[in-house]
């Protein structure tokens, strides 16, 4: 195993300039599964996918509620994100207690990010493997903000975060020009599809993600299995009757060999998942 003499202790910089565990910890996130976030005017999507450690286990919470108007989505080491998102939450109640108005977004993730700072200047501590992707609604609009492990934080009109999530940053960046004028049903349209982009030529299921939704007069919550599935099969049948029409048309022996490269396709990346922290 490779030594670094200069990642025994998170104080510690290199001659380079670098803190090695940082970038451990910003590592960690991206072998996390994928979450994804998409804000408009009026509302925030957050979406993740369930992925389970193996077939006897369930699949790990990745999207926690912090308030009505804030909810957050994670990458990385589920524990941290757990202790994370019960501070962002006991901020939330102490401020609604103290001013009797909702906590402005942007300030929580101040806070986060300053909790999260503080360990990388303790060589007691280290600092938490997780990402996360805040969306929330306050009275300046909807915001979408993602806070790195070095305590950084930048707010976004859409991201993705987690392992594969290079596809789906891809597909966000040709669409996020729409998002600002889209709909609630358009951008949890988007947010699965981008979702559908970091399976890899996995099929794409209800159960396999998990969607929440917050906006004006709409306090954050989950979408049913049910609601999600009506939505996969909105884009997912389309193709498939294309096909259906474009087979009628062409040769009797295309038909079978594209069929067959499909299957071999799709078989040979349901065995490749990302590693679940």
């Amino acid at each position: 195993m490779f030594r670094n003499q200069y990642d025994t202790d998170v104080t510690t910089w290199s001659p380079t300039g670098r803190l090695f565990q940082v970038e451990y910890a910003m590592e960690a996130v991206k072998q996390g599964s994928a979450a994804i976030g998409l804000r408009s005017r009026s509302h925030v999507v957050l979406a993740c996918v369930n992925k389970a450690q193996s077939e006897l286990s369930s699949h790990q919470r990745k999207i926690f509620k912090v308030d009505d108007h804030i909810g957050v989505a994670i990458a990385g080491l589920t524990a941290d994100g757990r202790v994370l998102s019960r501070y962002m939450r006991s901020e939330s109640i102490n401020h609604s207690f103290t001013y009797e108005s909702p906590l402005p977004v942007g300030r929580l993730v101040v806070h986060l990010a300053d909790k999260a700072q503080v360990c990388t200047q303790r060589s007691w501590k280290r600092p938490y493997g997780v990402g996360l992707l805040v969306g929330g609604l306050d009275e300046s609009g909807a915001h979408l903000y993602y806070n790195c492990p070095s305590g950084n934080y930048f707010e976004y009109q859409a991201f993705a975060i987690g392992s594969r999530s290079q596809a789906a940053k891809t597909y966000l960046e040709r669409k996020f020009e729409s998002f600002q004028e889209s709909s609630k049903e358009d951008l949890i349209k988007d947010a699965i599809m981008a979702i559908r982009e970091t399976l890899q030529g996995e099929t794409l299921k209800s159960s396999l993600c998990t969607v929440s939704v917050l906006g004006v007069d709409e306090p954050f919550h989950f979408l049913d299995q049910e609601s999600i599935q009506k939505v996969i099969d909105t884009f997912e049948k389309v193709p498939e009757e294309e096909e259906d029409a474009g087979e009628g048309e062409a040769e009797p022996e295309a038909a079978p060999g594209a069929a067959g490269t499909g299957e071999q396709g799709g078989s040979g990346d349901q065995d490749v998942a990302p590693m679940e922290i």
